[in-house]
């Protein structure tokens, strides 16, 4: 399958995530190995179980689910991209694992086709940003989770820093503010940035209050929340051609669109340096949260 006929969740995470970069990728799935082993620790997978990965993707919480279920467990990969799903499938195929896999077409508000109290456990990865109503997502997890069924999340929390003038793409941009105004427009059209997002419009109780309604009980949640210098793009040429996330044009999308020649070489003179540098701050906070179906 070529980049041109993949649907945008695929291309994505195969490609604009990372730039397109096979380096970039390494270094994101470095930093991507705690998050799945806290996701898959907090699931707390015994042998033989069922597990149900929502928004498995390429599949970075599902195969690690894979590995602990055992030779009688079995894991369902679930998803909308059907472009994500055959990747995942082809991968299991060459583990000789298929036939522990399930292989659903589903988004996490809409589990239709998973049958009531049929799974042990539900996993997800930075899927809920993603979905409107978060509330029916809860409510389904509920729904397919068996009496005694565990659920582990991991979810960023965009509102968590509120909108910073000072800071784009984590870089101080102050010096060239008029630029980045320009470049904000474009990004606002693609995704306006207010709580009709779905990325924006909840944070960490919400989604305690989201499990609280849905019926779950024994509910825990790790809140990590970071601000350090440095950042992670190890090339301008790669950071260039990244998308933010699946909804969002690249930086050199964004430029094209936004600026005159002129314009796009006086912001690459000011933030490439920066950029060389490490010279960058990261601002992130993210929730871990699970809980249990009353048994």
């Amino acid at each position: 399958m070529g980049d041109s006929e993949r649907d945008r969740w695929a291309e994505w995470i195969l490609n604009r995530r990372h730039g397109g970069d096979p380096e970039e990728r390494k270094t994101h799935l470095e930093t991507l190995a705690p998050v799945r082993e806290e996701v898959l620790k907090n699931a707390g997978i015994l042998d033989g179980e069922i597990v149900l990965d929502v928004g498995a993707g390429d599949g970075l919480i599902a195969f690690g689910a894979l590995e602990r279920v055992g030779s009688h467990g079995r894991v369902i990969f679930c998803d909308i991209s059907r472009d994500l799903l055959d990747i995942c499938r082809s991968l299991a195929q060459d583990m000789g694992a298929e036939n522990r896999c399930q292989f659903v077409l589903a988004s996490a508000d809409r589990l239709t086709s998973i049958a009531e109290s049929s799974v042990d456990i539900v996993t997800t990865r930075s899927v809920l940003i993603y979905v409107a109503d978060k509330q029916q997502a809860f409510n389904e997890f509920h729904r397919v989770l068996k009496p005694g069924g565990r659920f582990s999340i991991f979810e960023p929390i965009n509102a968590y820093f509120a909108s910073s003038p000072e800071f784009f793409w984590n870089y101080d941009t102050r010096p060239v503010a008029d630029l980045v105004t320009k470049l904000r427009a474009v990004y606002e059209r693609a995704q306006p940035r207010d709580e009709s997002d779905p990325m924006m419009n909840f944070d960490e109780r919400d989604l305690l209050e989201f499990a609280r309604q849905a019926g779950f009980e024994e509910l825990r949640m790790d809140l990590h929340v970071e601000i350090v210098s440095g950042v992670w793009w190890g090339s301008w040429e790669a950071f260039v051609k990244a998308s933010g996330n699946p909804l969002a044009p690249t930086l050199g999308e964004a430029m094209a669109a936004a600026f005159t020649p002129n314009e796009a070489a006086e912001l690459e003179a000011y933030l490439r340096p920066l950029v060389d540098a490490k010279q960058g701050t990261k601002r992130q906070a993210v929730a871990c949260l699970r809980g249990r179906k009353s048994s």
